[in-house]
């Protein structure tokens, strides 16, 4: 893989809108034993910074949310309701706070290591959801501040097969019935819709 593949500092370097919708279709890369695992992102939602009452930065800088703060295109990897991980893309100038959660992805690559990890269930149900990709891939606490900018490392995004607007979705963003108007129905969700078998096959 070349260099020129993955996506660099300046795609991230955006609003987090901005670049919630460029990520559908690029493809994120796992590498687990030596090999590559990697999935279609379809599914993800934008947080932008202290204003967004359902942006974990509402309270402010904590430990928890200090990777927000920092330099964009690194992993912002969060534990919740006492047993999942979440995977989050850091966007925007340092010391903003905004991210992109990858809520889903469209398995592609290292697909018997995915599935040794989600057995009895569907090819279609691996990665559909936030706490399942970030299971599928074996993303935990340990990737929280990780360079998503070198392959190198051990997670990144590459270009992919970015998506036309008449192949994407919008909606308000999922889980956050608490937060108040307008941040609760703002349609900062992007869900990718192309046509059947259009993901190429492993």
């Amino acid at each position: 893989m070349s260099s020129t593949d993955l996506l660099d500092q300046s795609f991230y370097d955006r609003h987090a809108v901005t670049v919630a919708r460029d990520l559908l279709g690029r493809r994120l890369v796992r590498r687990l034993n030596g090999q590559r695992v990697s999935g279609y992102i379809i599914e993800c939602e934008a947080y932008y910074g202290e204003e967004d009452l359902a942006c974990h930065a509402r309270a402010g800088r904590t430990p928890r949310t200090a990777v927000m703060y920092g330099q964009p295109g690194r992993a912002y990897v969060y534990f919740t309701y006492g047993m999942h991980w979440l995977l989050n893309c850091v966007t925007g100038a340092e010391g903003l706070a905004a991210a992109v959660l990858l809520r889903a992805i469209w398995p592609q690559e290292g697909l018997e290591q995915i599935a040794a990890r989600r057995p009895g269930v569907a090819r279609a149900r691996w990665c559909d959801g936030p706490a399942k990709l970030c299971r599928a891939l074996q993303i935990d606490g340990q990737q929280n501040g990780a360079s998503l900018l070198s392959a190198g490392g051990e997670l990144w995004i590459e270009h992919g097969l970015p998506l036309p607007d008449e192949w994407v979705q919008t909606s308000p963003r999922i889980g956050i019935q608490s937060t108040p108007e307008p941040w609760r129905s703002i349609p900062w969700r992007f869900v990718a819709t192309p046509p059947p078998n259009f993901w190429p096959a492993a």
